[in-house]
This record gives C-alpha cells, structure tokens and sequence, in this order.
C-alpha cells in the first residue's frame, strides 16, 4: 500500500448551531454547542484513515488537556500518530464555529502551538521520502510549507497542496505542485478570476496550469468539482443532500481523494469518490465527527 504522510493542523472545535450567523454586536439564543477535534490537517488525516489509507499524520498539539483529549481520538482512529509533537510552551489551537440553518458556517482559529510546527520537527520525520503522496493545507507557518515543497520536488514526491484558508502564493511554492484543491473563493484568491461556472473555473485552472501545477481540482460545493490539466478538464456533479453542516467537507474530499489516487484511479473515479464522501459529510453535525467511513462511500457510490 502506498504510503501517505499529511502535515498540517490539527485544533479542538467549538461550535455552535443557530438559525443565522450573529450581526456584529448581535448576541443570539437558541444555539445548540458541540466540542470535536477538527483542524484542516487532522481532518484530512482522519478522512483518509477511515478511507482506508496507510497514514502517517504529522501535526503539533499543546500539552494540555486539549492536546491529551485530541490524541485519545487519534488512536482510536488507529492513525500512526508517531509524529504528533506535544508542544509545552503553546496551548493546542482552537477553532471557533458557528453553522446557521443552511449548514453554512464561518470559522475563526487561534492556532495555537499548530504555528509552532516548525522543520526542526520536520527534521525528525525518518521516512517522509518514502512518501507516494503528501497532503498539506496552509493552517501551518508558510516557511515549513515551502520548505516541505522543496524536498518534495527534489525527491520528486507528489505534493497536494489545499490551500485553505485562503491566501496569496507565491509561484515559487505553486512551481511543481502536484495538485492544487482550492475551492470557489480560494480559487479567486489565488488566480483573480471569480469562479461561478465551469467558464470561469476552467479559467482560473489555466492561471494555475500557467504557473506550473501539474494537475487544478476547483471544488464547488453542491455543485460538485471542475478538474483540469493538460491533457482534460471535466466537472463532476455532487449528489444532492440534506446539508446540515459543511464543516470538514473540503477536508473530506481531500482526504478520500488522496487514498482514491494511491489505489491508482483515473482521476474521474478518484473525483466521484472524493465527492460522494463530501457529500455524507455534510449531512452530518461536526468536523471529523461527520467523515465517512469506507463502507458508507462504497454503498452511496
């Protein structure tokens, strides 16, 4: 079985379910709360252990009763946590979140000891280069992210980058990427094209192809995902649901993206697997607490 590494985030979520997202200075009643680990990377992590793949996670946490709490969840996963470093000067990161009765929700994150996950703990990973694919998002400092696209490119590893939350990138760290997962709104971030049809993404896709990303996934909520390279493009529609919480949903793509490429499907297999376990997601309250299992992607497949 190939072998994947993600190196990334990893916070306790707090959330908060309302009919409607509070105006500044609104105070609202009515909220149902929940508290589950979540945070981009970890997200991921889990989505592709529960897909099935051979995971090696690599993320910072507190040594607190967060941290504790978060790595208890983990093993129960049975996620090779071996590279889950506990950090004594920083408290775990936290997410706050509010999820109003569309299943929309906005997010704000105090890192936390994630912005402490630096190379000299990249250093002590002993087999990254065995690696057929690394997943990283951009809730980790910039520096480790680059630097990690570097050794990626010398060993000539595939490198997905999920470039959320949204943010400019330099070309020098899109040079060589793999793949390239941005949704609606990062897609205009990184390329200044406001994608709202498959025009637009296959517009934005050609900027990102034009910097030398190899392949561009545009996800588009219920509306499913637009893929592009130099040979293809196509979009893959999302079945229709009952969305209670978007939470985690991108984060479940790429995870149940990420173990489809390593069983080697074509990239519309990979997109429709990826999709479909998005698309359980959201039917589902929390972060990890709403990633699929396996044998649910096969039956809705």
């Amino acid at each position: 079985m190939k072998k994947i590494f993600v190196i990334g985030s990893a916070t306790m979520d707090m959330v908060v379910k309302a009919d409607k997202h509070p105006l500044p200075g609104e105070t609202l009643l009515g909220g149902h709360f929940l508290m589950n680990p979540g945070g981009k990377g970890a997200n991921q992590a889990v989505a592709i252990a529960r897909l099935g793949g051979d995971l090696s996670f690599v993320a910072k946490l507190g040594n607190d009763i967060f941290g504790k709490q978060i790595v208890e969840g983990y093993q129960k996963e049975n996620m090779n946590i071996e590279y889950v470093f506990m950090d004594d000067q920083n408290p775990s990161g936290v997410a706050l979140i509010m999820v109003n009765a569309a299943g929309e929700n906005c997010i704000v994150v105090a890192p936390g000891s994630n912005a402490n996950l630096l190379m000299r703990d990249i250093d002590k990973l002993k087999n990254l280069n065995e690696a057929a694919i690394i997943l990283m998002q951009l809730e980790i400092p910039m520096d480790t992210i680059e630097s990690i696209a570097k050794i990626a490119k010398a060993n000539h590893q595939k490198l997905i980058l999920n470039p959320a939350p949204a943010q400019h990138l330099s070309n020098e760290l899109l040079n060589g990427l793999f793949l390239v997962t941005p949704n609606e709104t990062e897609a205009a971030i990184l390329t200044g094209i406001e994608v709202s049809d498959d025009n637009s993404a296959e517009k934005a896709a050609d900027i990102l192809l034009n910097k030398a990303v190899e392949n561009v996934i545009i996800t588009l909520g219920k509306q499913g995902a637009y893929f592009k390279n130099k040979l293809q493009s196509f979009r893959v529609n999302a079945p229709v649901v009952n969305a209670i919480d978007t939470t985690a949903a991108g984060d479940t793509f790429s995870g149940a993206l990420t173990v489809a490429l390593t069983e080697n499907m074509d990239w519309k297999e990979a997109i429709e697997f990826a999709v479909t376990a998005a698309s359980i997601s959201v039917t589902r309250m929390g972060a990890q607490a709403s990633v699929p299992y396996r044998n649910e992607v096969l039956i809705k497949s």
